[in-house]
């Protein structure tokens, strides 16, 4: 009597074993719902290269277009310049950012779920030479310091390559010091260091406040070169691909918008920076960028960064087109 009651328990047992097991891999297989999207992270930097960003902010674009798409909240996370800015998309805190395409790639070889999604502008950042220090040639910078973005951005990366192709070492011919644009900006204005390569409006401010002069823009090192991009995350693409589109129709929109009145682009890039407005519109008059939004246009230039990061150590290996852009958001826009 005993032995069948010690069956029927272990009966009933393996019955409910069973059972959890065939639930557990029923909840496996069936695909999760998806999660509800109500927040976009965005991520941006000081420089006149990125004020589409601040546009569709100011004009209410972001959250006009976004709304009806269940979101209810855009926040703003602006950095000192592209390094870590990536480094916070690689932490999650991001889902979109206006990046240069150099640190992007950087991002990209060390395991960012990411992709270009359109440009932002192409050009735009120049060496600058404090005033005093005689420069006629490439040559003249040996054994000067000159002051630019972290290794990996676009400036370090152009500059170096620059130096490299005017047969000058960037590691020993001369001191390439990392720093912010309000940084290097002080440095140059106290001479701490002798030269800067930045993105504008920090050339304009330098030259205008008498603490030198532009020697060389970055379209001449490299013509109609990449610098800011669009960067999407792969989560943002895999699960809410509607939204994607339309953060890059609503980028459109607003690089449109910017070029068809500069003025009013300045005027929001000096209240969203606190910069004085002369600056800001004499910085656009004289850049040689150009505000864009064709992920096309960039896609050689982009992938010649991943090639010159490679051959100085950067990434581990080259990147294909394939690997750093996904052009469907902006394709279906041109339907």
């Amino acid at each position: 009597m005993y032995s069948k009651q010690i069956n029927k328990i272990i009966g009933a047992i393996l019955i409910i074993t069973a059972m959890m097991a065939i639930a557990f891999i029923s909840g496996c297989t069936e695909p999760q719902q998806k999660k509800e999207l109500t927040e976009i992270k965005f991520g941006y930097q000081p420089s006149t290269h990125q004020i589409a960003y601040l546009t569709a902010k100011d004009k209410g674009m972001w959250n006009t277009s976004l709304a009806p798409l269940g979101i209810v909240k855009t926040s703003d996370n602006l950095f000192p310049s592209g390094a870590p800015e990536m480094t916070a998309m690689l932490s999650g805190d991001l889902d979109v950012a206006y990046v240069g395409a150099a640190p992007f790639i950087s991002a990209l070889s060390e395991g960012l779920d990411a992709k270009i999604v359109a440009a932002v502008q192409v050009q735009g950042s120049d060496l600058v030479v404090r005033t005093g220090v005689p420069y006629e040639k490439p040559e003249d910078l040996k054994g000067l310091k000159i002051a630019t973005f972290p290794p990996g951005t676009i400036q370090d990366t152009l500059l170096r390559n620059w130096l490299k192709t005017n047969n000058i070492d960037p590691d020993r011919d001369v001191t390439i010091l990392p720093m912010t644009s309000a940084d290097a900006v002080t440095a140059i204005s106290a001479g701490q260091v002798d030269a800067v390569f930045l993105p504008h409006p920090s050339p304009t401010e330098i030259k205008e406040k008498g603490y030198g002069r532009t020697v060389i823009q970055s379209g001449e090192i490299m013509p109609n070169h990449a610098c800011c991009v669009v960067v999407v995350s792969g989560d943002l693409i895999k699960n809410h691909p509607e939204v994607v589109k339309q953060i890059v129709k609503t980028h459109v929109d607003a690089t449109e918008y910017n070029n068809a009145h500069p003025d009013e682009a300045a005027q929001i890039y000096a209240a969203d920076q606190q910069m004085n407005i002369t600056i800001v519109q004499h910085s656009i008059n004289e850049w040689d960028g150009t505000w864009v939004s064709d992920p096309h246009l960039i896609v050689n230039s982009t992938v010649d960064y991943a090639n010159i990061q490679y051959e100085l150590g950067y990434i581990k290996k080259p990147l294909t087109e394939k690997d750093i852009f996904d052009m469907s958001f902006y394709d279906s826009l041109q339907n």
